[in-house]
């Protein structure tokens, strides 16, 4: 246990260093996507949303995987003392990113007249050329972000990171204010966007320049780049063929939804929703891209003990971050998005306690675009993760294949006839039978199981504290910015103590986060007092 504990106190502090930059960069961009969403309106915003659904559906061909075999060699490697073998994993990385990145992005700049026609709302709209050869550039830059991401975590220097993406979101901020503000509209943003993107590549770059000179240099060490390919492609094309996809899914609901309908006011609603999902994206993110590296450091043929106790321990504490922020956004949805984009001005969700949102069906969006992330209680963050970190790609593969055969005829079928509803529902229901099948496969294969009555102890928790916050929301009028603040001062209240009563917390967990949490500078002292507090209450019921 106490090999688990060490490596959840350097994951911990890797992704703090993670979040905290995630945490500071949302912020900055969401000033900009709170302007741009209020100067656009609902159709150039859904606009802006269907433009930027080409790059990200050709950059799905520009990885192939190598992301993930960056991270895997380089943490694999930094365990067995192989470090100069990395300054390979990294060339070999940035190059394949590079010249995969100049060639989609040609491809996109070149094709984008035949591309826009493709979409209904191209008759009203035909810039749809102009913003997607645009958008195009940001294919390449977003490769050298990738690799640069990859490497970052890796090597666990997520503080590089941090400093990539929170200049990324200032730029883009900057950039998004100033061109709407000019008149640009949907250009602007889209140009903003572009721009910034490109910026944090070179940053990324830089960085990683900085790292791979630092790596200690041999004389027995050669830079290999064939045989390095052909090592991380070996391992990533499953990886590959399952992120195309699984990206190619989510995208293709967007582009059948566009071919179907030239609503992109309805579209607007749901982007807006899927910005505001981002917030419980502060707390899965880092946890996703850091469990990757931390279970790839053991193996499950010699660490058995320790791999399934790092893997009870990963679902626990990222349930107990991930599911009451998932409800708190569930319940608290309409208070947010009419606090923050009401009909008239931001000071009507002040002072009016009959304000209504800009985008009313934004709320109902995004608390049903949140259900997806209370199956982390069941592990959905950590399993893909374990399964790769064994060398199982081919596995994750075939069920990325049976969530794409239920996926796309579903999607077809629900989008053509409930629109955005019908694209969220896919959503939800087309992984749930490979997570199932995956939970399976892990108890049989490696006699790994979760905690099922931990997980049901933070779902009843969370449940019990969105139900009681929501109750009270209905008993009192006032405006939806200070329902918002009351609403989230209870919830946060009535959980502590939910988790408490229901011993989701045990004394044991609360000594485990006390040491996972020392490395955290600043931050430790708010989080030790916390948890303190929370043994003494814990003493005190178990006197009684």
């Amino acid at each position: 246990m106490s090999q688990a504990i060490d490596l959840a106190k350097t994951s911990t502090k890797a992704g703090f260093n993670y979040l905290w930059g995630l945490v500071i960069s949302t912020v900055i961009s969401s000033l900009g996507t709170i302007v741009i969403i209020r100067l656009l309106g609902p159709g150039n915003y859904g606009l802006y949303g269907l433009v930027l659904t080409i790059p990200n559906v050709l950059m799905l061909f520009r990885d192939w995987g190598m992301n993930q075999a960056i991270i895997r060699y380089t943490a694999q490697y930094r365990a067995e003392n192989r470090e100069p073998e990395i300054k390979s994993i990294f060339i070999t990385g940035i190059t394949f990113e590079i010249v995969m990145g100049i060639i989609l992005s040609a491809l996109t700049f070149l094709l984008a007249g035949s591309i826009a026609p493709f979409f209904k709302a191209f008759s009203e709209h035909p810039e749809l050329v102009t913003l997607i050869q645009i958008a195009s550039f940001s294919i390449l830059a977003n490769g050298l972000i990738t690799a640069a991401s990859s490497i970052f975590t890796g090597t666990e220097k997520t503080t590089y990171y941090s400093i990539m993406i929170i200049c990324q979101s200032a730029l883009k901020t900057l950039l998004l204010i100033g061109l709407a503000m000019a008149g640009f509209g949907t250009l602007g943003a889209i140009s903003g966007f572009t721009l910034s993107t490109i910026f944090a590549g070179i940053i990324g770059v830089a960085f990683i320049i900085i790292l791979y000179r630092k790596i200690p240099k041999t004389s027995i060490y050669k830079l290999e780049l064939k045989k390095y390919t052909k090592q991380m492609l070996k391992y990533a094309t499953p990886l590959a063929l399952l992120a195309m996809i699984t990206g190619f899914l989510t995208q293709f609901y967007i582009i059948i939804y566009g071919y179907f309908f030239s609503d992109t006011a309805l579209l607007g609603n749901y982007n807006a929703a899927f910005n505001f999902v981002i917030l419980i994206s502060f707390f899965s993110i880092p946890i996703t891209n850091l469990l990757f590296p931390a279970f790839s450091k053991l193996d499950i043929k010699k660490d058995k003990t320790t791999l399934k106790n790092v893997f009870q321990a990963s679902i626990k504490y990222s349930s107990l971050l991930v599911v009451p922020v998932t409800a708190i956004v569930m319940c608290l949805s309409t208070q947010a998005v009419t606090a923050l984009f009401p009909q008239n001005g931001i000071i009507e969700s002040l002072f009016d306690i009959n304000a209504t949102p800009q985008y009313p069906l934004t709320p109902l969006f995004l608390a049903l675009l949140s259900i997806n992330y209370l199956f982390t209680a069941i592990g959905s963050l950590s399993i893909g993760n374990l399964i790769n970190s064994q060398g199982q790609t081919r596995l994750n593969l075939k069920f990325a294949i049976l969530t794409a055969a239920i996926g796309f005829p579903m999607g077809y079928i629900l989008i053509q006839h409930y629109n955005i509803f019908g694209l969220i529902f896919t959503s939800i229901f087309a992984p749930i039978p490979s997570l199932i099948l995956s939970i399976i496969w892990i108890k049989k294969h490696y006699d790994l199981t979760i905690d099922w009555i931990s997980s049901a102890k933070i779902l009843l928790s969370s449940a019990i504290t969105a139900t009681l916050t929501y109750i009270l929301l209905h008993l009192i009028h006032l405006s939806p910015a200070i329902e918002l603040v009351i609403g989230t001062g209870f919830f946060i209240l009535i959980l502590f103590g939910a988790l408490i009563l229901t011993k989701s917390l045990s004394a044991h967990d609360i000594a485990n986060l006390r040491t996972m949490t020392t490395n955290l500078g600043p931050i430790t002292k708010i989080i030790h007092i916390i948890l303190n507090n929370m043994e003494k209450i814990l003493a005190k019921l178990k006197q009684t």
